[in-house]
């Protein structure tokens, strides 16, 4: 069944009686064109397309049939102030040129109708445009306005520089809306869900106005239409307004723990929110973000926009402020973290986003995945924003390749220098050339496991690089080659179990040793520094000449339960003083806890039906040693279900279930996300968070208020 526009004309000349050919109506087809562009369920106002891919439309006349070899068909394409003039083509073959282009068959019409076919260029800017039609013959000329469309990227035309030519990959990193964040630490990765929210309503709109809310735009719009066409330019202009440092950006970043007035970032598990909150408020960022939630924001916009794009987590990420490849790391004599002592920082994880799209602009070789970093850390061109920075040239330390290669090397390949200070005098110092860049990891397509990235981005020129920055940290490292320590965990913790740390000690000389050494063990987030020492344990021990001894401790579960939280990591540090030569040797080892399980049992099993109703069942059952009060479970449905829902406060006594019932029912088809937490106390410290995949079948609905009756 067919739907039309009803048309009008803007204005008529006639040069005769004979009765005029009128456009009535027009068929924008949305529906067949979104399933042959891949845009189907994108936006809800306007027809969505991809460049450089021919569109159909049907036109229908009144009065009399259109006369294609006396009457002249022109279109008109207008971005903003930019106008291309697009006439008809009239023949029986048609091979789309390099502009934009538009088609009509002998085949194609028929009494009172016309089917024509459009198409942009592959290198078209992105952006909502205006059509409209022109009928010209000798006896005057009749112009209708037809309505707008979106036009988007179009990775699948071999023409586009977003070109990706696996289906599979496609089908991850443009059309899914959920994927995986991986967090923790390179010892135990955890993950957490996001809902991408690509198909949610109005976040195709929000995204085409972060687009005109843009410096670049507001300062020259013309030139900013222009320029749309390279996803170059486009991937710095999203980058940047993802946050809002210098510009309306959607995001107001926060890490200090005090999050009035906001949303803290963990409370967070999808973009749709995010966007349509900050468009609907007038483009006020929204608070509060950390990376996770800035890349995954703008690995939603880059998706919408047609660029494949990913979430990357690097583990023991490097912050280098100043270039020099260098990160101090500060403890006491002790072994606790000081706060830090400059700028410089190495995060546990942190989470960035890979674009994929060719480099024209730095020759071959530089095209394919690309970082983006729109966590506000340094500026780049005067704007918060990092990349793209081709992972090719990581690798490869071409640190002077823009944009921004420099900073993100540093990110996976930076020495650390650990120094043990006592009233700021030196008692020690070691360089650490493999810690930084551990691990970088991506959700594997088609899979919920990571995938390790680390081999694209660490290559053997960054090793050699580095090795000319920490020399001079090296020959001063005052600390005997004679004494080594090591600590590590003897197995994978767990809640609920004791954590088990060994301490390896090695007398390499051929004296005799008496050795005083501090194992603690303290708490921190992932981008900050450690609180206070929450277990320790200090000791002397005599080592042999030559000897090596294993020191086995463990952290019982009553000394960390009731202070953990599922995104807490552990920093457990260990020195070892000879008393002889007062010299001191530290090891450091940092590690999360993996949160207990919550169970998901979905009625009629994970793949449903669209608009029917499903019961879910939700439990949790406590697993450590200790009750939890006040324990809360909640859960969010991202188009399953509205607002989030709670259930009651309890007190949770070890071994006991908390469960949550409700129905489910999607109104569109595809890959939605259930995400349960668990909180509990005062403070509402979450312990366990996971999310439960539903796949929804049945047919997309169509387009609405797209066949429309044409305006004049």
């Amino acid at each position: 069944m067919m739907c039309y526009r009803a048309v009008h004309p803007c204005a008529w000349r006639s040069y005769n009686e004979e009765e005029p050919c009128v456009l009535r109506f027009v068929n924008l087809e949305a529906h067949e064109n979104q399933r042959a562009h891949h845009t189907l369920g994108l936006g809800s106002q306007d027809l969505v397309l991809r460049r450089g891919q021919p569109f159909r439309l049907m036109l229908l006349f009144q009065g009399r049939a259109w006369s294609p070899r006396t009457e002249g068909l022109v279109f008109q394409v207008l971005l903003g102030s930019l106008v291309e003039t697009v006439p008809v083509q009239w023949s029986r073959s048609w091979s789309p040129g390099p502009g934009w282009s538009a088609h009509c068959s002998p085949g194609d019409v028929h009494p009172m109708s016309a089917t024509i076919q459009l198409c942009s260029p592959a290198s078209a800017s992105v952006g909502l445009y205006r059509l409209a039609v022109q009928i010209e013959s000798p006896a005057g000329a009749r112009h209708y306005v037809v309505g707008s469309f979106v036009l988007l990227c179009n990775p699948w035309s071999k023409e586009d520089s977003v070109y990706m030519p696996v289906e599979p990959l496609l089908q991850e990193y443009v059309q899914s809306d959920c994927g995986l964040v991986y967090m923790g630490t390179p010892h135990n990765v955890s993950s957490r869900p996001w809902a991408f929210g690509q198909y949610e309503p109005l976040v195709l709109e929000a995204c085409l106005s972060l687009l005109q809310v843009s410096p670049q735009h507001l300062r020259n719009e013309q030139v900013d239409y222009v320029r749309r066409s390279d996803p170059v330019y486009l991937s710095r202009v999203v980058c940047a307004m993802v946050n809002c440092n210098d510009d309306r950006g959607v995001l107001q970043g926060k890490w200090d723990g005090r999050y009035g007035g906001g949303v803290a970032p963990t409370e967070w598990n999808g973009s749709a929110e995010i966007l349509t909150r900050w468009a609907d408020s007038d483009f006020r960022p929204v608070r509060y973000g950390q990376c996770w939630v800035f890349a995954c924001v703008l690995c939603t916009v880059m998706r919408v926009l047609g660029v494949p794009s990913r979430v990357v987590t690097v583990f023991n990420a490097a912050h280098d402020t100043n270039g020099n490849l260098v990160i101090e790391e500060v403890f006491t004599r002790r072994g606790e973290k000081c706060p830090r002592r400059s700028r410089d920082s190495v995060w546990n994880f942190h989470v960035w986003v890979e674009c994929w799209m060719e480099r024209p602009d730095l020759g071959s070789g530089f095209g394919g995945w690309q970082v983006l970093d729109p966590t506000p850390q340094e500026r780049s061109a005067g704007e918060f924003c990092c990349g793209p920075a081709p992972v090719w040239a990581v690798r490869r330390a071409a640190v002077g390749v823009p944009y921004d290669t420099a900073f993100v090397f540093a990110a996976v390949d930076a020495d650390v220098v650990r120094v043990i200070l006592d009233r700021d005098r030196v008692l020690g110092r070691s360089v650490d050339r493999t810690s930084v860049g551990r691990l970088v990891c991506t959700k594997t397509p088609g899979a919920d496991r990571p995938e390790d990235l680390t081999r694209l981005y660490k290559g053997p020129n960054g090793a050699k690089r580095n090795l000319d920055a920490t020399a001079k940290w090296a020959n001063e490292t005052g600390l005997s080659p004679s004494l080594s320590v090591s600590l590590a965990l003897e197995e994978v913790p767990a809640l609920g179990r004791s954590i088990r740390l060994c301490v390896s000690l090695s007398n390499r000389c051929g004296r005799r040793r008496l050795l005083r050494w501090h194992l603690h063990a303290q708490l921190k987030q992932f981008d900050s520094n450690a609180c206070a020492p929450f277990w320790h344990v200090h000791k002397e021990l005599h080592l042999q000449a030559g000897e090596v001894v294993d020191l086995h401790h463990s952290i019982l579960p009553s000394d960390y339960e009731s202070l953990l939280t599922c995104t807490d990591i552990v920093n457990a540090t260990v020195v070892v003083k000879d008393t002889s030569t007062k010299e001191r040797v530290l090891a450091t080892e940092e590690f999360s806890l993996p949160s207990p399980h919550i169970s998901f049992q979905v009625q009629g099993g994970d793949s449903v039906k669209v608009k029917t109703e499903h019961a879910v069942h939700v439990s949790f059952t406590n697993t450590l040693t200790m009750p939890l009060s006040k324990a809360v479970l909640t859960l969010e449905g991202f188009g399953l279900f509205q607002a989030k829902l709670y259930s009651r406060a309890v007190l949770l006594e070890p071994h006991q279930i908390m469960k949550l019932d409700l129905s489910i029912m999607a109104t569109c088809p595809g890959t939605k996300l259930l995400v349960a937490t668990v909180s509990h106390g005062n403070g509402h410290a979450v312990i366990a968070r996971e999310f439960h995949r539903v796949v929804v079948t049945g047919p997309t609905p169509v387009v609405n208020q797209l066949d429309r009756f044409v305006d004049q």
